[in-house]
Parts: C-alpha cells; sequence; structure tokens
C-alpha cells in the first residue's frame, strides 16, 4: 500500500475546491482594482479616509494602491490567511483522521513502521500544500499581469509566494504537531484553527499598536508582510531562519509524539 499515493488521492477534491477559491479571490479582488481605476476615484484617497485600527484590520499597509502590485498587496493578506487555514487543518487532519474514523488498526496491522506511515503523510501534506503554492503563483501573475498596464510584477509576486510557501508550511507543521500531541483527534483541527486564529488577531494588534512591535517575532503573519516584502525587495533574513527552526522544531515534535502516543483504535 503506498499511504502518499492513497493520501494524495483521497484530498484531491478538496485540494480542487481550494484551489477554486483561491482564483475566485484573486479574481474578485483585482476586478475591485479594475473598478476603482477605471471609475476615476483615488483608491489612495478613499483609503485614507478609512481609520487607522480598521485600515489594521483590513490589511490595508502603505501601498501604491495606484499600482496593480500595491493593490495586490492588500489582497494578499486575506490569500496569505486562506491558505494557512488550508495547511493547519490538513496537518492536523491528515495525522488525527485515522482515529477520528476509527480505521487505525486498518493501517496499523500493515508491515510498515510508524516513522514511514507519518513521513508518507507529511509528505503528501506538503504536495497538496505546494500544488495550492504553486496554483496562486501561476493564477496572480496571469490576473495582476492582465491589470497592470506594462508594469512589472512577477519578481514581486513570486517574492511574496516564496513567503507564503514558508507560511504554510510552519501551519501544516504546527497542526501536524497539535495532532501528534493531542489526545483527542476530534479536537486537533479545531485547535490547530485556533493557534492561527491567535496568531493573526495578533499581527493586527501590532499594526495597531507601535508599543507592540516587539510581537512579531512570535506571530508567523508578521514574518512575511506584503509591505516589507514589496516595499523591501527581499525576505528578511532573520525572519526566514526564524521560520526554518521553528519548522524543524514542529517536525521534531510531530514524529516524536506520533512514534510515542498511544493511537486510538
Amino acid at each position: 500500500m503506498n499511504i502518499f499515493i492513497r493520501e494524495m488521492k483521497a484530498y484531491r477534491k478538496s485540494l480542487l475546491l481550494w484551489c477554486i477559491g483561491m482564483f475566485l479571490m484573486i479574481v474578485s479582488g483585482m476586478a475591485k482594482y479594475s473598478y476603482y481605476a477605471e471609475s476615476g476615484q483615488s483608491i489612495s484617497e478613499i483609503i485614507s479616509t478609512i481609520p487607522k485600527t480598521l485600515r489594521a484590520i483590513l490589511g490595508f499597509g502603505d501601498f501604491d494602491v495606484t499600482k496593480a502590485s500595491g493593490f495586490y498587496g492588500i489582497l494578499f493578506l486575506y490569500l496569505l490567511f486562506m491558505v494557512t487555514i488550508h495547511a493547519s487543518m490538513l496537518g492536523a487532519n491528515i495525522i488525527s483522521k485515522e482515529e477520528r474514523d476509527k480505521t487505525t488498526e486498518f493501517l496499523m496491522v500493515k508491515p510498515i513502521s510508524r516513522t514511514k506511515i507519518l513521513t508518507s503523510k507529511l509528505l503528501a501534506a506538503l504536495a497538496n500544500v505546494l500544488i495550492l503554492n504553486l496554483v496562486t503563483l501561476v493564477l496572480s501573475i496571469a490576473i495582476v499581469g492582465k491589470y497592470s498596464h506594462g508594469e512589472a510584477v512577477t519578481s514581486e509576486i513570486q517574492m511574496l509566494t516564496v513567503g507564503m510557501l514558508i507560511l504554510q508550511a510552519i501551519f501544516l507543521f504546527i497542526g501536524s504537531g497539535i495532532a501528534a500531541i493531542s489526545k483527542n483527534p476530534k479536537n486537533s483541527g479545531s485547535i490547530a484553527t485556533a493557534v492561527l486564529l491567535v496568531a493573526f488577531i495578533l499581527s493586527i494588534a501590532v499594526d495597531m499598536n507601535s508599543k507592540l512591535e516587539g510581537l512579531k517575532y512570535i506571530t508567523p503573519f508578521k514574518y512575511f508582510t506584503a509591505q516589507s516584502v514589496i516595499n523591501g525587495g527581499r525576505l528578511e533574513p532573520l525572519f526566514v531562519i526564524l521560520s526554518f527552526v521553528l519548522i524543524a522544531a514542529l517536525i521534531s515534535i510531530t514524529y516524536l509524539f506520533y512514534k510515542n502516543r498511544d493511537l486510538n483504535v
């Protein structure tokens, strides 16, 4: 039994729906940019009338929204939120679904070690995350490019998507780590989602209050923001290193607890 292929087949419909969702999100977002641009209204003036607190909640950073790349920077926060929800739920469910569905015994009687089972599952989860990321990249370049009117947007979108992939991996392994630790498989998905929401809310709080700037190191949503990537022209090396350290720690936790836990059958 090839567990990797089995898991890829199990999640193919879900992955297709997420890809469709990303397409609709990007199309609808850039359509709003087209509407404002063609109506003659100044998007910058409209945004400037919005209170600072609400701008932080909506993800309006310091972008040149008269450009397609700047407007995409606003849209990127919502795309990031969607793909990280997908990753965290996938990481939690792909580890715990046998216990939840009472099929653990069927899997464990096979002549295969827990380590190999877990590795196959995590590779399938990573493949799903990568496919969704690549679909988002291709769609973003194609759709934003349509509205860019000659503006070079490909390199910025590519850089943002690399940052997105790193965050997807972080939340994927947060989900898998929680599933490996949790004694109740039914709760792992909701716990992983709760952790994501806390991290997201914390990132908004940092934007709203400069005194909370130090908290940006503990919320992954502040590692590769569209504002820092587009305006800075690169991914911050410190956050890249911090991300990979965090990913390594979460992978270690997943393997350690999954190998030693008593599985529900």
